[in-house]
C-alpha cells in the first residue's frame, strides 16, 4: 500500500475531461500523487480535440485509452472526482468525493476545449496544494 495520496477522475466517456485532469495531475504533481481515470460508459477513443489541446501545452495524451470505471478503482483511491457523471461512481465510507462542474468537450473543436483544459489545470493546482504540497525548501 502506497503512502502517497491517490486520485480517481471519473467522467462518462473517460475521453475528455477525466483524461485531461489525469494528465495535468501526473504532469504537475509528478510521482507525489497516484493518478487514475475511468468512465461510467467509456468511449472508443480519447477526444481528438482534448489530445490537441493538451499537446498545445506540451502534454501528450495520444497514447491514452478510455477505461471502464470499476469498484476496485474507487476502493483504491483516496479522492474520487466526478465530472458530469452523476451517481455513476460507487460511494464508499472514508473516501473523499468531489464533483467538478465542467463543460463537456465531446463534439467540440479545440477552441472550445482550451478553456475547459485551463479550468481543469487551475482545479488540479488547488488539488495538489491540498493533497501533496511541495515540501518547504
Amino acid at each position: 500500500m502506497s503512502d502517497k495520496p491517490s486520485v480517481l477522475f471519473v467522467c462518462v466517456h473517460n475521453a475528455g475531461r477525466s483524461q485531461m485532469a489525469a494528465a495535468w495531475l501526473s504532469h504537475l504533481a509528478g510521482d507525489r500523487i497516484e493518478v487514475r481515470s475511468a468512465g461510467s460508459a467509456p468511449g472508443a477513443e480519447v477526444n481528438p480535440a482534448a489530445v490537441e489541446a493538451m499537446a498545445e501545452v506540451g502534454i501528450d495524451i495520444s497514447d491514452q485509452t478510455p477505461k471502464v470505471l470499476t469498484v476496485d478503482a474507487v476502493q483504491a483511491s483516496d479522492v474520487c472526482i466526478t465530472m458530469g457523471c452523476g451517481d455513476a461512481c460507487p460511494v464508499f465510507p472514508g473516501k473523499r468525493y468531489l464533483d467538478w462542474k465542467l463543460e463537456d468537450p465531446a463534439g467540440q473543436g479545440v477552441a472550445a476545449v482550451r478553456p475547459i483544459r485551463d479550468e481543469i489545470k487551475a482545479l488540479i493546482e488547488d488539488l495538489i496544494e491540498d493533497l501533496a504540497p511541495e515540501p518547504a525548501a
